[in-house]
């Protein structure tokens, strides 16, 4: 069992130690002693973190993801809720993909005045639906 300081897991995750110290106090990880003012890790930690780093890269929170990694075993991961969030992926990329088609053709655009295209009022029909449905919340800014 190979032994690793907060120091060579922060190098070798790109985290700094104080995220490894939170995901510490939320139970994510676990260290296994100290060397003088150190934090010391099993090496099976690594794969812990890109457990985790997965979860975040899927969208899932830190709270979800510490309910699918169980201390002892392995993880528990829910299928379900993979399958759930997978659905969600797929609304997301249909919606970028509307918007995307919708700028795309609000640059290139035949019309003068955009207001003038029937597309493009289409795309404005269908942006106040959403806009309505998500309680006008913004996107982030690109």
């Amino acid at each position: 069992m190979k032994e690793m300081d907060i120091g060579q897991v922060s190098r070798w995750s790109g985290l700094p130690a104080s995220t490894l110290r939170y995901y510490e106090e939320k139970g994510l990880i676990r260290s296994i002693g100290r060397h003088g003012l150190k934090r010391v890790f099993n090496e099976s930690v690594i794969q812990r973190l890109s457990l985790i780093a997965l979860g975040r890269t899927a969208g899932f929170s830190l709270d979800a993801i510490a309910e699918m990694l169980v201390a002892e075993g392995g993880p528990a991961i829910d299928r379900a809720r993979l399958q759930e969030k997978a659905d969600e992926v797929d609304r997301t990329i249909k919606q970028l993909c509307a918007i995307r088609d919708g700028l795309r053709h609000a640059a290139s655009c035949p019309e003068a005045n955009h207001l003038d295209c029937p597309k493009f009022q289409r795309l404005m029909g269908i942006a106040a639906r959403n806009a309505a449905k998500h309680k006008h919340r913004l996107p982030k800014e690109i």
